[in-house]
């Protein structure tokens, strides 16, 4: 999927009215009809099977907060079939907007920006459950798993489904990741996919429970590995192209060190610096050509490489700079491309400069708990997003191999950190 490219100077998009808000739209029956229809082809190329359980529970007209973990882009076909006809809203991304507002806003989606922290979105949900009497889709992971396992849900969801005070649903993929991996560059395998819909929390049960309990509750829910899954399942991916770009997620090499030398490439993944590959098997396994692997499992290297950057954190070693080709978004005609700049991150957070020296942007570690990054980010190339309630910037490393994931965790691991300190500043003030 392409999105509508606009080249515009920094100062003309910054003169453009900022877009309204608008309320949600409930969708009719017609949308909720074509959704379905058109995810129906894929669905069955797919084998798709979904399991219920305790669903029982759910009135057939009784809203209620549906959460779904984010593999691929299947999964809103996914949604679309199992939850028809019920009337649901889903909360995206808004850029997934451009180019289609009318049609998006008739399908029930809820523009918002990623991982930022804004009252507008809350309001908005408990308009759809309260006066439309619709159900929500939410992904609160907010962006597509990079190693196949869970992204960090906000602190804040268990306190949401207090304020909702609405039935929570979740719903599970398997196989949806394993078919069209974020780093694969779009190129399907073939996969059977299916889902779990499960009942997992009732109004009484939210409003008996603390945040911190319903937090733990989706945490567990939210636990899983696609790469482990297909190992255990013995799932046969045997695409010649399984391993391509692969480097977009283990940016390290793990025998020598280097960043940015590693080369994803057919069923193989290269150091260019050692030369040393390992090849990822049908079932999902790591197996180094010399018979000698530190890791057989693309998580774990992933892990390892986190820990790595734990490490430069501790060390204060960590940084990352890099010249980008900049795009915001100022409306949902199109996404504009405003000039070139420098995007450096580093224990003070992000800094983004360019545009002719009209744009100084920074943002602090602790704005938000992720970072929007992408692969191949409609057919662009690889994203780190970055902003605020009034402007995202969407940022293209140019010529640096690995800086987006790497990225990803660092942002990560220091909204953990000031987390930390704020929390460890906190109870020393009450001990004295």
């Amino acid at each position: 999927m392409k999105i509508k490219v606009c080249d515009r100077s920094f100062d003309e998009v910054m003169q453009m009215p900022a877009p309204k808000h608008f309320l949600p739209k409930k969708p009719g029956i017609f949308f909720r009809t074509l959704l379905k229809v058109v995810s129906a082809g894929e669905l069955k190329e797919v084998g798709f099977t979904c399991e219920k359980i305790g669903m029982e529970a759910l009135g057939k007209k009784e809203p209620c907060l549906f959460l779904m973990n984010h593999s691929s882009f299947i999964d809103l076909k996914i949604a679309s079939t199992i939850l028809y006809p019920r009337p649901f809203q889903i909360v995206c991304t808004e850029d997934g907007l451009v180019g289609k507002k009318w049609l998006m806003r008739r399908l029930g989606c809820i523009p918002k920006k990623k991982f930022v922290s804004d009252i507008t979105l809350l309001s908005d949900m408990k308009y759809s459950f309260s006066k439309l009497h619709s159900s929500v889709l939410m992904y609160p992971e907010a962006s597509y798993s990079f190693d196949g396992t869970a992204t960090p849900l906000p602190d804040s969801i268990g306190k949401c489904l207090k304020h909702f005070g609405v039935p929570v649903v979740m719903i599970r993929t398997y196989g949806a990741f394993s078919r069209d991996p974020l780093y694969n560059g779009l190129q399907p395998r073939k996969v059977k996919v299916s889902c779990e819909m499960k009942y997992l929390l009732s109004p009484e049960q939210i409003g008996s429970a603390t945040p911190e309990e319903l937090n733990e509750i989706l945490k567990k829910e939210f636990s899983f590995d696609n790469f482990r899954w297909q190992q255990e399942n013995r799932i046969r991916i045997d695409e010649s192209f399984r391993a391509d770009k692969l480097d977009r997620v283990l940016y390290k090499c793990s025998a020598c060190g280097a960043e940015g030398e590693m080369v994803g490439l057919g069923d193989t993944v290269t150091c260019r610096r050692c030369k040393k590959a390992y090849r990822l098997d049908e079932y999902g396994f790591l197996r180094a050509t010399d018979s000698k692997s530190k890791f057989d499992h693309v998580p774990d290297w992933y892990t390892w490489e986190r820990n790595c950057v734990k490490d430069e954190l501790a060390r204060g070693a960590y940084h990352m700079e890099a010249e980008v080709s900049i795009y915001v978004l100022r409306d949902y005609h199109c996404i504009y491309r405003v000039g070139e700049g420098t995007l450096t991150h580093s224990e003070e957070g992000f800094h983004l400069v360019g545009c002719d020296g009209k744009l100084d942007y920074r943002q602090s570690p602790s704005a938000s708990y992720g970072l929007y990054a992408d692969y191949y980010w409609y057919e662009i190339g690889d994203m780190i997003c970055i902003g605020d309630t009034k402007m995202q910037y969407y940022c293209f490393p140019k010529n640096v191999a690995g800086i987006v994931a790497k990225a990803r965790i660092a942002a990560e691991e220091l909204y953990k950190l000031r987390r930390q300190r704020i929390s460890s500043r906190s109870a020393d003030a009450k001990k004295n």
